[in-house]
């Protein structure tokens, strides 16, 4: 087989060619044959040689070492060169024991070290190697009398900041007779990196007074603790020294200048900053959405996510987080449905935030997703995700799924029994609410205001009024809480769901404080239920006045008017509204279909799939009516009752959708955004029946389960 490399030349210049060779070396194979040819040709033992073989295989990064320690080994008298060669070498690849070994073992031979030695020694000092070996090493170079060279000075200002002794670096620094930029930029990252950002600064100043030129990276070193002392008189300073020296366009001290300007508040500065910039890399961009996300420029930062070349696990993470912060639900599952095809890791938090949103929407293929994903990659259910599953479940209407991670849950706090109580009370399981609130007693864990308040809404919901009397006297006597505002507004909800609107009465006038707008509201809803006027009316003047401008109030006194056919009033109320220039908050409903949510207001809107839904719509009411369905307007809030309008509620849209894109027995789960008409009610329960599917409504405060023609509330929300 030839030769790999040409062969060393034996005449004079043997030297000149072995350097020429090493020079063409580019493998450990290629080494190793070089070494083996200057053994023929007993080049091997010349002491230059010998030299240029160990220190070539100790300062590539691809040679091995055992091959160096081999290559000293054979040197029957190695001079200092030799052993700073492999001490260098053992610097180089991160094993900075060794290179202490080897020094030890040259003094222990009589070598004196020199400069080098101790300078080869110093700058593969790790964290552990500084702790163990560094003020030894000091101390015999400042014996050897190199304790005031530059060189020297600077690795062990590094040194010592790197084991955090910050005040002996400060030390070497103000002894040291020349100071030079490398060590005054050394001592700046060190207090940086020991998080004393104003002696960072400080320290600044004091190298501009000295005429010291400072560097990109001193620049970037004393950003960074701009960034955290949020300086930015300070920052645009450096920032215009870095211009006018020429620094830039610098990649890195851009960013951390970027990341400062965000930081302080100066998004325009950052985002002139970015656009000027000749290169940028993911850390520009990402930085850049962060800061607008953190400014609350969420569009622009969505603008610019959407303009991002690559995406890393921050921006994911970011986007999704405002959006869920902002109650902008559809948009972060949207972002989430990227990340569902790539490798990245979502934190804790916006893992929970991505469930929130699933709970939201009512979208439980994603978040049955998320769980699975926790599965695979053998993730703990913590604390604060084990909440979010069990809220989405139960949101979702799939109660048995959150009893499942209930019961996986160790550590359970009192948020997490409360979660699981207010879940089965919403879905309209309230003797397994009161089940479970007995176990959370028996397990030693003190139940809360939040804890009676679910309480009181399971009994409420399952019409259990003696227990719920019974369990508020408890709250009182027992465990020794005054009732708050949200107390009586269940109390009252338990009540009305009884029918008892006199005994609600009372306990509202005799509240010890001024009734807020739920508790009206929740009277109010029961008043128009049952068709009282005159405790209705009186409802509703103190909702007006608590907000005028809230539409609840007028909505329901036009329905307790239609139901008591007080036209003229309902008339009048709205002219009234008409006058104050009041709106009614536009109806929408979501669905999710193969992990996509999408969202129907009343009337359809403009989805890819409306003449079908039309179709559908169509196919529904035409089943309705021959099974006898009459709509019923009492709760439409037009001029004229309109069965078109009633036909076209976004929960009755989204029901269309999900009967056209979902298996023939696939459960149908809705979200809507407020209270559901009793129309659209009493159509969705024949419609469970007629098309044989379990169809899931969730409203602001209750779980519909519609099947077989019956709704698990009973008729009463």
């Amino acid at each position: 087989m030839p030769p790999i490399l040409p062969p060393i030349s034996s005449h004079q210049n043997h030297h000149c060619s072995l350097a020429s060779l090493l020079k063409q070396c580019k493998t450990m194979k290629q080494f190793k044959q070089i070494h083996s040819q200057a053994i023929r040709t007993g080049l091997a033992t010349s002491p230059v040689i010998q030299r240029q073989l160990l220190s070539f295989s100790s300062s590539q990064t691809w040679t091995d070492m055992e091959y160096a320690q081999l290559l000293f080994d054979e040197i029957p008298t190695p001079d200092v060169s030799h052993w700073n060669a492999l001490i260098d070498g053992y610097s180089s690849h991160n094993s900075p024991k060794s290179a202490v070994t080897v020094y030890v073992s040259m003094i222990s031979r009589g070598y004196k070290p020199d400069r080098d030695t101790f300078s080869f020694l110093l700058k593969g000092f790790t964290l552990e190697a500084a702790i163990e070996f560094g003020d030894e090493i000091h101390a015999q170079l400042v014996k050897l009398g190199m304790g005031s060279d530059e060189i020297l000075t600077s690795l062990l200002v590094v040194m010592y900041t790197l084991t955090a002794e910050i005040d002996d670096a400060r030390q070497l620094f103000d002894r040291s007779p020349t100071r030079d930029a490398t060590i005054w930029n050394k001592l700046i990252s060190g207090y940086c990196e020991n998080s004393r950002f104003d002696e960072s600064c400080k320290l600044f100043k004091d190298m501009i007074r000295e005429n010291v030129m400072p560097d990109s990276a001193t620049c970037i070193s004393v950003v960074l603790a701009c960034t955290k002392l949020k300086d930015l008189e300070l920052g645009v300073q450096v920032h215009l020294h870095a211009e006018g020296k020429g620094m830039l366009p610098d990649l890195i001290l851009e960013n951390a200048l970027i990341d400062m300007y965000t930081e302080c508040g100066a998004i325009g500065a950052a985002c002139r900053l970015f656009d000027g910039m000749r290169e940028r890399n993911l850390a520009s961009w990402s930085l850049l959405v962060v800061g607008l996300v953190k400014s609350g420029q969420i569009d622009h930062a969505r603008q610019l996510f959407d303009q991002m070349p690559d995406r890393d696990a921050l921006c994911y993470c970011t986007m999704i987080d405002a959006y869920v912060e902002r109650r902008c639900f559809k948009e972060a599952l949207e972002i989430f449905q990227a990340v569902q095809t790539g490798d990245l890791e979502l934190g804790a938090l916006t893992v929970v935030n991505v469930l929130i949103a699933c709970a939201e929407l009512g979208a439980l293929e994603t978040g049955e997703w998320v769980r699975c994903f926790l599965d695979r990659n053998n993730i703990d259910i913590s604390n604060s995700i084990g909440n979010a599953l069990i809220d989405m479940y139960v949101k979702c209407g799939t109660v048995g799924n959150a009893m499942w991670i209930f019961d996986k849950m160790h550590d359970r706090g009192k948020h997490t029994w409360n979660n699981i109580i207010v879940g089965l009370a919403i879905n309209d399981h309230g003797e397994k609410a009161l089940d479970m609130f007995g176990k959370m007693l028996k397990s030693g864990e003190r139940p809360d205001e939040v804890t009676f308040c679910s309480i009181f809404t399971a009994c409420a919901n399952a019409g259990l009024i003696d227990k719920g009397r019974e369990l508020y006297i408890s709250m009182i006597d027992s465990y020794g809480m005054m009732p708050n505002v949200n107390h009586y507004c269940c109390m009252v909800d338990l009540l009305c769901r009884a029918g008892r609107l006199k005994e609600a009465f009372e306990t509202i006038l005799n509240m010890p404080m001024r009734p807020n707008t739920d508790i009206w509201g929740t009277f109010l809803g029961a008043c128009k239920t049952f068709g009282s006027i005159e405790m209705g009316e009186f409802a509703a003047k103190n909702l007006m006045e608590l907000n005028p401008n809230d539409i609840t109030a007028y909505v329901l006194l036009t329905n307790l008017y239609a139901k008591c056919n007080r036209w003229e009033d309902q008339r009048r109320i709205r002219e009234l509204l008409h006058k104050k220039g009041i709106n009614k908050e536009p109806g929408c409903s979501f669905i999710e279909v193969k992990r996509v949510v999408h969202e129907f207001e009343s009337g359809g809107g403009t989805h890819p799939l409306i003449e079908e839904i039309h179709s559908k719509l169509r196919e529904i009411n035409g089943k309705l009516k021959v099974f006898g369905y009459n709509s019923d307007g009492s709760e439409v809030f037009a001029e004229v009752f309109s069965v078109k309008k009633i036909f076209w509620h976004s929960e009755k849209v989204a029901l269309a959708f999900g009967l056209l894109s979902s298996g023939p027995y696939a459960t149908i789960r809705i979200v809507k955004n407020f209270r559901t008409c009793s129309d659209c009610h009493k159509a969705i329960k024949l419609l469970s029946k007629l098309y044989s599917r379990e169809i899931v409504l969730r409203e602001r405060n209750r779980v519909h389960h519609f099947r077989d023609g019956l709704c698990s509330c009973r008729d009463y929300w």
